[in-house]
């Protein structure tokens, strides 16, 4: 039995793979609401998602969003440990940008008390905080979908620096529309469509997460250098290469 499951894996890693990398080299050079249009009402309709932050740069793929499919579903990390200035930039720009479904995503109870009864986990174990308020809740709510999009881009850390336009994980799709675009390119879109600003990006924020791991950043210095910074952390594991469950 374990090889037979370790066969189907096998097989639909490689054909997840592969059609990935087909659609990366297809939508390469189309523009993000392109990308969008094609992968929300064409290649997985009815079964994709966004997650955003709403952090720094997250209006201008989120008023794509707003124009092509106000409906789909919008994936909130609620970790209890936000700035609160986020969470009223999500709440404007819902509400600004008509978005009607977004989904705020919490750690399960039991499991908060039980692994962080302190509330101090992002002190003592980063990556299990991570786990714990990110990795867990978005994996049980992607049970139901078999694609999501991210915000992610090339620009903001060597880390992302090869970013395909889409990805497999081994269980999702994840596409990144704005996966080319760089820091110009998003305040350009700010500017022409008139998007508010996060709160914090004027205070020296240029990537925003929980306030107990996220300072401010010096000019020249990497977007995402703040973000847990001091420790060898660089993401929050909900883009690791399959996050969660058997992975069938």
């Amino acid at each position: 039995m374990t090889v037979l499951i370790d066969i189907l894996k096998d097989h639909r890693t490689s054909e997840g793979a592969g059609r990935a990398a087909a659609l990366s080299a297809a939508w390469e050079h189309l523009t993000a609401q392109e990308i969008l249009q094609q992968a929300i009402h064409e290649q997985f309709v009815g079964d994709i998602t966004l997650s955003s932050s709403f952090g720094a740069d997250s209006a201008a793929l989120l008023h794509m969003v707003g124009q092509i499919a106000p409906d789909l579903p919008v994936l909130f990390l609620d970790t209890d440990r936000h700035f609160f200035q986020t969470l009223q930039y999500r709440d404007e720009l819902a509400a600004r940008l008509g978005l009607k479904n977004v989904i705020n995503l919490k750690a399960d109870e039991s499991e908060a008390a039980g692994e962080d009864a302190k509330g101090t986990l992002w002190r003592t174990n980063p990556d299990a905080c991570c786990d714990l308020r990110k990795v867990r809740p978005l994996s049980r709510f992607m049970d139901g979908y078999s694609a999501w999009i991210s915000g992610r881009k090339r620009h903001q850390s060597t880390t992302r620096a090869r970013l395909p336009i889409v990805e497999f994980d081994g269980r999702h799709f994840k596409v990144n529309p704005l996966a080319t675009w760089t820091s110009d390119d998003i305040e350009a879109y700010f500017k022409n469509h008139d998007l508010p600003p996060h709160p914090l990006v004027e205070q020296g924020f240029p990537s925003i997460g929980c306030f107990t791991c996220t300072k401010p950043v010096a000019a020249g210095e990497d977007a995402r250098s703040g973000r847990w910074a001091g420790t060898e952390k660089v993401e929050c594991g909900i883009h690791n290469p399959i996050y969660g469950g058997d992975g069938i």
